[in-house]
């Protein structure tokens, strides 16, 4: 008697399950638009700020208003960086318990090549800033400015340059960007945070037990939630701590997964609810605030001649190449994981070279870790450049392939019988197959 054979497992960058599948699509699509309307915001922004208007732009972002008794007298800067992009961390964190819980990241198998890539692409960009910076004798306080990928505006270069990437492609790039976003606010919470209040930390945390006790108890209705959510955040922000990080905590609470009788999770409605105000408007609105940086010769110049912007720009470029695609395929080799033959290596290298885009975050960590200082306009324009740069050699590689992607994508969308099933999900031997 001989012995089964061992089951088949789906190669890397295969064709993804088709609940997966459908999953992905709906957030890549909420995201590249939102990719769009940033870059749009982005664009606005450098214009504007370099305009002869450029004081009114900077009088906008400095106006400050809220409710002083409550410690929120911010500026319209800090309201896009504290308030909204609490918003954007909420989805964020719901997009990860999404990926812990049914998605690719629920089993070690498939988690290990996103993360051990997220990881790397995370460490070597950190390590390069701070080796460029201390051999320039910079500032090592922007060490975390190059490690997080923003997918908004990844997605939008892929629109622009009319990619047709398959969708495992789409989904190792999200899975990437989602780890990276965990170990960006984990970073945010432990290194830049200072002047603790413990009476407001406790309010927080003791708002989120109750957030976690509605969610046991499946308490619905948005009345509960939103206040105590504005609390939370509000409670947050006042202990010291950057408020984003309330938002990733309550997205890592709410539920993702479906009781009997239920359509959706408590999470996916949330999800489906704020994401598009996320991508479409917060996000956007914290660039158009962000991103108005000087473009003049002098301070282009400084990006590659000062230490911390040149090391930014080397950590995003040259850090997320060697993080991204060194990570991968030394987890493949030492995991045995076997690459989708109708693709190559080149893919991957192409992917990781858009994963140096890293705007968004990017910026965040920048204003935190350069607090109104010359340097920080210099570390923001630092990351322009190096998203730009990283965003032209990407569509330069993707473009070389795109023959062999608009081959795949066509395979992987046809509906010959118009069933609203793609028909290779059809076929019992596929790994993706519908059953």
């Amino acid at each position: 008697m001989t012995d089964a054979p061992p089951p088949q497992r789906s190669p890397f960058l295969g064709l993804l399950p088709w609940p997966e599948r459908r999953a992905i699509a709906e957030a890549l699509r909420t995201e590249t638009i939102g990719g769009l309307v940033l870059l749009a915001a982005a664009v606005i922004a450098l214009i504007w700020a370099n305009s002869p208007l450029g004081d009114v732009y900077q009088q906008i972002r400095d106006f400050h208003f809220g409710i002083p008794a409550l410690g929120l007298d911010l500026s319209v800067g800090h309201w896009t960086a504290d308030g909204l992009l609490a918003v954007f961390f909420l989805v964020a964190g719901i997009e990860l318990k999404r990926e812990l819980v049914v998605g690719e990241l629920r089993t070690p198998a498939t988690a290990a090549l996103p993360v051990v890539a997220a990881l790397c692409g995370m460490a070597v960009p950190a390590a390069l800033y701070a080796l460029t910076a201390g051999l320039g004798g910079g500032s090592p306080d922007g060490w975390a400015v190059p490690m997080a990928t923003d997918i908004a505006f990844a997605l939008a270069v892929l629109a622009v340059i009319s990619t047709h990437l398959p969708a495992a492609l789409r989904a190792f790039l999200l899975t990437l960007a989602v780890v990276d976003d965990l170990g960006a606010i984990l970073i945010i919470a432990v290194f830049f945070t200072s002047d603790l209040n413990f009476w407001a930390l406790g309010g927080a945390l003791a708002g989120l037990a109750v957030f976690y006790a509605l969610q046991r108890f499946r308490v619905r209705g948005w009345w509960w939630y939103v206040p105590l959510g504005m609390a939370i955040w509000a409670l947050m922000y006042n202990s010291g701590i950057h408020a984003t990080v309330a938002g990733v905590a309550m997205g890592l609470i709410l539920r993702t997964t479906t009781d009997k009788g239920e359509e959706t999770s408590p999470g996916a409605r949330t999800s489906h609810l704020l994401h598009p105000f996320s991508a479409g408007v917060a996000v956007p609105l914290f660039a158009l605030f962000a991103a108005g940086v000087s473009i003049s010769g002098g301070a282009l110049a400084e990006v590659f001649t000062g230490p911390e912007p040149l090391g930014v720009v080397v950590g995003l470029v040259a850090g997320k190449i060697l993080g991204v695609f060194g990570g991968t395929y030394l987890a493949a080799r030492y995991t045995r994981a076997r690459l989708n033959p109708d693709l190559a290596w080149a893919d991957v290298f192409g992917l990781a070279v858009l994963a140096g885009i890293g705007f968004t975050v990017a910026l965040l960590i920048g204003e935190l870790a350069f607090p109104g200082a010359e340097a920080g306009e210099h570390v923001k324009a630092a990351v322009l450049v190096g998203s730009l740069i990283a965003a032209v050699l990407a569509a330069v590689l993707l473009r070389r392939r795109n023959r062999i992607y608009r081959r795949l994508y066509e395979e992987e969308t046809l509906d010959a019988d118009a069933d609203g099933i793609p028909d290779i999900y059809q076929r019992t031997a596929e790994p993706g197959a519908v059953r």
